[in-house]
């Protein structure tokens, strides 16, 4: 029995795009230690559960809680425990690997580079801190996105495709860091089209359209 005044609950959440209903009536909790995948064909409305539970878009009915309250009531305190990395790699090209890490950590309340360079290296972009983005690979720019997950304190991860564009070696880094994430009490929402290997936590699957939670073996 888990408790839904402990982390992200959706209750009764409806989605649709156009005249089209991707899922009704989506109803679950995510609470500290757990990991849910999200799965589905392309066009089932994965992106756009993503979005609904991190706030940037509205379900056609239904809400989102954290800790017992609406996410748009509790602004502060979940988006400071909130970090959603959409599937682009959402940094601005102009701007080197260091600036976007500390625009980055600006919105989260800090101004300081500390750990950004550590981060960096982490994710295997050591000597790539001062090289404008455009001229990065695209796997590079993933990284560079990636690096903020070593520089939060958030407790709910969302992410998106998280392993586009990256090598094995950045995959087995990245699942890593998603068992020492759930070890620690975190929660992570992904979604990927390829398989996801963690081994911490209670793991679940969605598959939409469908509503129910399965395990996930």
């Amino acid at each position: 029995m888990t408790d839904a005044t402990a982390g992200l609950y959706l209750k009764s959440v409806s989605c649709t795009r156009g005249y089209r209903d991707l899922f009704t009536g989506l109803d679950f909790e995510l609470c500290p230690g757990q990991m849910l995948r999200v799965e589905g064909k392309n066009g089932s409305g994965k992106t756009s559960l993503l979005r609904i539970m991190a706030g940037l878009a509205q379900p056609l009915e239904g809400e989102v809680l954290w800790q017992g309250r609406k996410i748009h009531h509790a602004e502060s305190d979940y988006f400071e425990n909130l970090l959603f990395l959409g599937h682009r790699a959402a940094i601005k090209f102009e701007l080197t690997p260091i600036e976007n890490l500390c625009m980055a950590k600006s919105l989260h309340g800090s101004k300081t580079e500390n750990g950004i360079e550590e981060a960096l290296y982490q994710v295997g972009l050591y000597g790539f801190e001062d090289i404008p983005c455009a001229q990065l690979s695209a796997g590079q720019k993933r990284r560079v996105a990636l690096a903020q997950l070593f520089l939060t304190r958030a407790k709910c991860w969302i992410l998106d495709e998280p392993y586009t564009s990256l090598d094995v070696n950045a995959v087995g880094m990245l699942e890593a860091l998603f068992t020492q994430h759930i070890n620690n009490g975190g929660m992570l929402v992904i979604t990927s089209h390829q398989p996801v290997t963690i081994a911490a936590g209670e793991q679940r699957k969605l598959v939409l359209p469908n509503t129910q939670l399965e395990p996930l073996v």
